[in-house]
């Protein structure tokens, strides 16, 4: 297998791009949760798969979890158990709105890692809110 599929699905092995620009420097909000979600996932108090941001892209979790290597089947995270086949997430930052469909079957696969990760992803989107327009958290 090489490094790169040509089948042009996305797969769980995939690694980020390198042009992937961590958006943590412009983003004060987001640098302090990414410093203090690593923290406390270090010393044991938090699973990688609650975090709001994200480790390895180093961005809220809502603006990297369509990527393929936030699927993990072993768990059914982004995964339809279904068709055996990774779930697709689409992120509306206007409505707040996270769903998660199949890319096969077009249905939504019933789980709770998928259902919480959909909230992890709203809460994502609420922070990020917050730390772009501090005004609105206060009103």
């Amino acid at each position: 297998m090489t490094d790169k599929c040509q089948c042009g699905d996305h797969h769980a092995w995939a690694a980020p791009s390198p042009q992937d620009k961590p958006a943590a420097p412009r983003q004060p909000l987001l640098a302090a949760t990414l410093a203090r979600e690593d923290r406390v996932e270090d010393a044991g108090g938090l699973d990688a798969t609650d975090r709001v941001t994200c480790r390895t892209h180093r961005r809220w979790l809502h603006d990297c979890v369509a990527s393929p290597i936030h699927t993990n089947p072993a768990i059914g995270y982004r995964w339809c158990r279904r068709c055996d086949h990774q779930a697709l997430v689409a992120v509306d930052e206007l409505a707040g709105e996270v769903t998660i469909r199949c890319g096969l079957c077009g249905l939504m696969p019933r789980s709770r890692v998928n259902q919480e990760l959909v909230e992890l992803c709203r809460r994502s989107l609420a922070l990020a809110r917050s730390g772009r327009f501090p005004e609105t958290a206060a009103a």
